[in-house]
């Protein structure tokens, strides 16, 4: 039997907060953003994933939303550097993840998602994953959907 690493997107409230700042800096300076410059939206948040082991393969998503809503997970390539730039448009990748509850869904009600596209999120991070240590991820919550109703976790399998 494989081994499994589930990892858990964790909030990065210090980077968030930087690139909110960023954002409020040029409202108040009445200034434009950088030609290609991705600003932070007010309903998205830095969360980011720590990798222990580099070896790995998709296997399977886990999120869970408490109520109605939509959740976006957009990843960021591995030329980001946050402490030294900007986050630049063309340094998001595609496709994102989109997972959500519709109203009529009940509690038991599975999260529904675009599986292809989850799917080859997946394995987009896992490629990500044996060259960092650290990845970050803009989750953009809308229709109800917030951090604090969210739970959101990856799995894999982990190479011998």
């Amino acid at each position: 039997m494989a081994n499994k690493l589930e990892l858990t997107f964790r909030l990065d409230p210090q980077l968030t907060e930087v690139m909110r700042l960023r954002v409020q800096s040029l409202q108040q300076r009445g200034q434009r953003r950088q030609d290609g410059e991705r600003l932070l939206q007010p309903n998205e948040a830095v969360y980011r994933l720590d990798f222990s082991k580099q070896a790995l393969h998709f296997s399977h998503w886990t999120v869970r939303l408490a109520q109605t809503g939509c959740l976006t997970i957009v990843a960021t390539s591995q030329l980001w550097t946050p402490d030294l730039t900007n986050l630049m448009t063309r340094q998001l990748l595609e496709p994102a993840g989109v997972f959500w509850r519709a109203p009529r869904d009940t509690s038991e009600t599975q999260i529904q998602c675009y599986e292809a596209d989850a799917h080859e999120f997946g394995e987009r991070i896992a490629e990500l994953a044996k060259v960092r240590k650290v990845m970050y991820f803009l989750f953009a919550f809308a229709e109800g959907c917030s951090p604090e109703t969210v739970d959101c976790s990856i799995t894999f399998t982990v190479d011998r």
